[in-house]
């Protein structure tokens, strides 16, 4: 149904049958003004409430996902083509955990900083709101990522307009929805469908106040572009080609299970999947041999099934771009150690393709130097730390980097050394919400989660208080 007010149509393409899934408009001046105005309108009560009753509200909401959780995954499953029995997972395990964690520290995030007395003085300094956070959200982990912002920025007192990617407009809907039934003020929360160039002119609009984006280092520029032409922050996280390092004394077993998952989980469709793994030559063959034998039990297939483990990319482009990746790589001397054609539902042309594990890569070679953010991996053989460690900071990217090792302590110093936002030891691909999620170079600038997090929802005020006169 067209709503009054409402612009131009788009569509979701499944990737599941490539079927038209949904179609919506985009919003229309109207509701646009309609919604910056009530959201600056509705912060001023918001603001006001106790820390106490945005947590009721919050909590409430998270219940409704998990209540609706069967619902949920199989939307989810439909737009951007996770196998369903992964894709109950975001919201049971990512979502509440990181949802659940940022509520229950708001209270000492948000305290008051008091200052040491001074005769005749009070003063502190208090962590007011910002207004208005504008998150942009992507398909890909479409929950995960956008509760990182909305749940902290509510809970510091902010309003919060949401818009997600045009492949998943439900997931926004959802939201509306959670909100609504958790009782939440009108107006707090609200979402809109925009096209890229209305994104840029909401983003000037003297009504927001911060921008949470995650998605492409093309896209965070424009972000930061169009934020530029005022006086606002960014958090933006962007793009990855996480490294993984697995030294000689590591667990060969655990690392190539978990690593493995790390690579190949959600199509290998994830800013913190590992994208590149450098293996100590002496355990380079038993290790690679391992990877590929557990790469060989994925099934890929239709993600509605239950027993499929690997489902389509998110759209044909993005497959034909990582299928590319692969042939240039071969072409320059790489070695593809899985035959897809062993994978019945591999099918060019298609968003359905088969994991692909390359070696004898090198650093000129793409598939090692670019994101490719697809179900493929390069393994290098190195002859010690010094040699893993120049080639993980040897990118143009920085998000996660994983160590695998039982040497604890060497680790830290090898991590230390990384140029990276998180360092994992014997695991990789999970956020932590007690810990910052950050990037450095072009995985994107700020910070989300943890105590930190909400230092970039709220901006100081200081009181200076003459209370002896």
């Amino acid at each position: 149904m067209r709503t009054i007010g409402m612009s131009k149509p788009f569509q979701t393409i499944s990737p599941v049958d490539g079927s038209v899934y949904l179609e919506r408009f985009f919003a229309g001046e109207q509701e646009i003004e309609s919604k910056l105005a009530k959201a600056r309108k509705s912060q001023k009560a918001w603001k006001n409430t106790s820390i106490a009753e945005r947590a009721k509200i919050c909590q409430r909401a998270i219940n409704y996902f998990l209540s609706h959780i069967d619902e949920v995954k199989e939307e989810l499953t439909w737009q951007m083509g996770r196998p369903i029995q992964y894709s109950g997972f975001e919201i049971r395990k990512g979502f509440k955990e990181r949802a659940e964690y940022m509520i229950s520290i708001a209270g000492p995030s948000l305290a008051d900083i008091p200052i040491e007395k001074n005769d005749g003085f009070q003063r502190f300094i208090r962590k007011t709101p910002l207004g208005t956070v504008f998150v942009l959200a992507p398909w890909n982990y479409p929950y995960l990522t956008s509760v990182n912002a909305i749940i902290p920025a509510l809970m510091a007192g902010n309003t919060v307009i949401l818009k997600h990617a045009q492949q998943t407009p439900l997931c926004a809907e959802r939201y509306e929805k959670a909100f609504q039934f958790a009782g939440l003020p009108d107006g707090v929360f609200q979402i809109m469908h925009l096209s890229h160039d209305q994104v840029a002119k909401v983003i000037v609009d003297h009504r927001i106040d911060f921008v949470a984006f995650t998605g492409s280092v093309d896209g965070g520029k424009a972000i930061q572009k169009a934020a530029s032409q005022r006086f606002i922050a960014t958090g933006l996280e962007l793009g990855g080609k996480d490294p993984a390092y697995v030294r000689v004394d590591a667990d060969v077993e655990h690392s190539v299970e978990n690593l493995v998952d790390g690579t190949f989980f959600n199509s290998g469709q994830s800013c913190c999947g590992v994208e590149r793994i450098y293996v100590d030559e002496k355990i380079f063959d038993r290790f690679v041999e391992g990877f590929v034998s557990l790469t060989k039990e994925y099934k890929l297939g239709n993600p509605l099934e239950k027993d499929t483990t690997l489902g389509p990319m998110v759209k044909t482009s993005a497959a034909d771009f990582v299928i590319a990746q692969i042939r240039k790589a071969v072409h320059m001397g790489a070695k593809a150690l899985i035959n897809q054609k062993s994978f019945p539902g591999h099918h060019v042309g298609t968003p359905y393709i088969a994991p692909q594990v390359l070696i004898n890569v090198n650093h000129q070679m793409e598939i090692m130097t670019e994101e490719t953010f697809g179900p493929v991996v390069g393994i290098m053989s190195v002859k010690n730390d010094e040699e893993a460690l120049k080639l993980m900071n040897d990118s143009k990217y920085g998000l996660t980097a994983s160590i695998w090792s039982k040497d604890v302590e060497n680790a830290v110093l090898i991590g230390n050394q990384i140029e990276t936002g998180t360092v994992f030891l014997n695991r990789c691909d999970y956020l932590d919400p007690a810990l910052a999620w950050t990037g450095v170079k072009d995985s994107g600038r700020g910070c989300a989660l943890s105590k930190l997090g909400y230092e970039a929802l709220t901006r100081p005020k200081s009181f200076h208080l003459k209370v002896t006169i």
